[in-house]
């Protein structure tokens, strides 16, 4: 079987990061991983997408429209313009988070109510707040590792495995906080 994921967020926000620990955690409990990334404008709060996949034998990184089991969306925005991966009765894990679009100008409006649209569609929304509650534990940076403790609760792996490769990628003195945030989402997510 093979676990495919799509995460999708803002230039900043930690997507990169947190595919990557996905993918060394994946890795070390001995799956075949794939990932490939888009950075788009990433350094100036462009959009950023990254697909992972992984399970006994795996050809592509990346998803193809409807076939993603889980998704983190970093931005509300960017899971509506990145949703059509998701499969039907697939998981959409939303950080209840809204950043202007670089690209929008004054006649181009946010959408009103991303999340709500998003609870019309054939899918499992999950929304967290994880960027105010990153903030409430001293630092908004570390909400990426609490979108990817939600998405753990979806995923085949086990819980020694993701304290190992957090323990390695993490730098030392963000550890605490980092492993702190990935806690507080996978309590946050009901399954």
């Amino acid at each position: 079987m093979t676990h495919n994921l799509v995460f999708a967020g803002v230039g900043g926000q930690g997507v990169v990061l947190a595919s990557e620990v996905l993918a060394l955690v994946a890795a070390a409990e001995g799956y075949e991983v794939k990932q490939g990334e888009v950075h788009g404008a990433a350094q100036r709060g462009g959009a950023v997408i990254s697909h992972i996949r992984f399970g006994d034998r795996v050809y592509s990184p990346l998803n193809l429209r409807g076939q993603a089991d889980v998704m983190l969306a970093f931005e509300k925005l960017e899971a509506v313009r990145n949703a059509h991966y998701l499969k039907e009765g697939g998981v959409i894990i939303i950080n209840d988070y809204r950043i202007e679009p670089t690209y929008l100008n004054t006649s181009v409006k946010y959408p009103d109510d991303p999340i709500g649209f998003l609870k019309t569609k054939p899918y499992q929304v999950k929304v967290l707040k994880a960027t105010e509650a990153a903030r409430a534990i001293g630092n908004e940076r570390v909400a990426s590792l609490m979108m990817l403790g939600a998405a753990s609760r979806f995923l085949p792996l086990r819980a020694e495995t993701w304290d190992k490769v957090l323990r390695e990628r993490i730098p030392a003195r963000f550890l605490q906080l980092n492993q702190q945030a990935f806690e507080q989402g996978q309590q946050a997510v009901a399954l």
